[in-house]
């Protein structure tokens, strides 16, 4: 089972991004599930199944997140 994720979570994925980062926020929540990368903020949309794959950790759940790229 996935852990829980809210828009504004801050997640690690088990392989980093081809920038360099690990770290992403979700924006968007449904059957996809709206991931941000921080290192350079390309969007990309999982399948809920997928994102249970590479999940790592949730590193914060909290929506005070600012959203560096609006």
């Amino acid at each position: 089972m996935m852990q829980q994720v809210d828009i504004g979570s801050r997640v690690q994925l088990r392989k980093a991004h081809p920038c360099g980062s690990d770290e992403w926020v979700v924006y968007r929540l449904g059957a996809d599930i709206g991931l941000r990368c921080v290192g350079c903020g390309r969007q990309v949309l999982l399948a809920r199944s997928e994102l249970a794959k590479r999940l790592k950790r949730v590193l914060s759940s909290e929506n005070t997140i600012q959203k560096d790229y609006e």
